[in-house]
């Protein structure tokens, strides 16, 4: 009896291996997909740890934070000042959130589309 697949993209049990395609290409394709979603996973919690560090008002001279402000820095370069708001908590939020948010679509999305090819 065949189930539909619960997850798009991902192999169920009752599936034979394969589908058309090697099976060393496809486990080699699962391990990059998987490589993916772990980088796009670790990039949004350094974001994420930032702005929670950040709302908690964490000593920025410790050298965890520290560390984590430059990571999250590094990682949103490119949506810096996007917004520019007159509440700085929102706008932390807004610049280093929405970043976070693009890794994890782009990521996962990548990851979706390694394991249905």
């Amino acid at each position: 009896m065949n189930h539909p697949d619960p997850v798009s993209g991902y192999q169920t049990y009752d599936q034979p291996p394969g589908h058309g395609r090697a099976p060393r290409d496809q486990a080699t394709s699962r391990r990059i997909a998987l490589a993916t979603c772990t980088i796009a996973d670790v990039a949004a919690g350094l974001l994420g740890l930032w702005i929670v560090l950040y709302l908690l008002d964490a000593n920025q001279a410790n050298p965890f934070v520290e560390f984590v402000h430059g990571m999250a820095d590094w990682l949103s370069g490119w949506a810096q000042d996007i917004f520019t708001m007159d509440t700085e908590g929102l706008r932390v939020v807004l610049n280093y959130g929405l970043p976070a948010v693009i890794y994890l679509l782009i990521g996962h999305g990548i990851a979706a589309r390694l394991n249905r090819a």
